[in-house]
């Protein structure tokens, strides 16, 4: 099984104004994403507004950023729905629409009933079922349950559970991951905030909300590091913290999508319930943007 590695951006889902998937401009993003040093695209992830997509749209998405990505680059998608049923079929599609990994978030609903036999059956016999190998994807700040480093190295026995995204935070949690799982198994930040903490422990990548604006910028943090040169990668790192928070925590995806607009690809409009960025918050993004000397489009 290869490894996983590199910067991903969880690509952002275009919509037009009535709500409706733009595809033409969500090819056009892919397209410029494909000339950057990404490793390549999650498709369908928490930044591409999964939950608010049907299993028709989910999968043309997939297609069309395979259409439009470089073949170099991979395509990762965001496939975990509520029952394993349902995410068998829903990744059984998305790897014949051409994604190479499913990405696949815990069933959160039942939360009491997801404890960790629970998880571990569903995703071991979702990696029985799957063409395409199967990265965990632990995000309690969103889903209220988080996979803990013992159920993760359990998992990565299986030979086709390839890695985690882990964006819980806890470093400590990723460290524990990284002590003891196999050497193929990679481990990528989910937060650009704590990228080189987890690739100077031994983690090979990341899918960052904010590689969905300074892309290359995330990408030259890894090459740094890869590289040696350790303070260049701190100091880049340190930088990034004002606009990863900008377009997470404190603004979430309204904010990500008016970064993406001020910087030239196309954010556009969330979809209802989710509103866009108010005129107040661009003009604290566009100040962060500037300040991290990034060229306004």
């Amino acid at each position: 099984m290869n490894t996983v590695r590199g910067i991903f951006a969880p690509i952002a889902t275009a919509f037009d104004a009535s709500g409706e998937v733009n595809y033409d401009i969500f090819a056009e993003n892919v397209r410029a994403f494909g000339a950057t040093k990404l490793a390549g695209l999650v498709v369908l992830g928490s930044n591409g507004e999964f939950t608010l997509l049907a299993h028709d749209e989910k999968v043309k998405l997939v297609e069309t950023a395979r259409k439009h990505l470089p073949s170099g680059k991979k395509i990762i998608a965001g496939t975990g729905c509520e029952s394993l049923k349902e995410t068998v079929e829903l990744t059984k599609r998305c790897a014949a629409a051409g994604a190479e990994v499913a990405l696949v978030v815990t069933p959160n609903y039942y939360k009491k009933d997801m404890n960790d036999a629970a998880l571990e059956k569903f995703y071991t016999m979702l990696a029985d079922a799957s063409p395409i190998p199967v990265m965990i994807y632990n995000m309690p700040g969103n889903s209220g349950v988080n996979v803990p480093s013992a159920l993760t190295l359990k998992l990565s026995a299986h030979p086709n559970i390839t890695g985690i995204k882990d964006s819980g935070g806890n470093i400590v949690q990723i460290s524990e991951v990284l002590a003891k799982a196999p050497a193929d198994f990679s481990v990528f930040a989910g937060s650009g905030s704590y990228l080189l903490a987890t690739l100077v422990l031994g983690g090979v990548g990341g899918t960052l909300a904010v590689a969905n604006v300074v892309p290359d910028y995330c990408a030259e943090i890894q090459e740094r590091f890869e590289k040696g040169d350790l303070e260049g990668a701190r100091k880049m790192q340190l930088a990034l913290l004002p606009l990863n928070a900008a377009v997470t925590s404190r603004f979430a995806i309204g904010g990500m999508k008016a970064a993406m607009d001020m910087v030239g690809y196309k954010g556009g409009l969330p979809r209802l319930p989710i509103l866009p960025a108010s005129e107040e918050t661009k003009k604290e993004i566009a100040r962060i943007l500037k300040e991290l000397g990034v060229p306004a489009a």
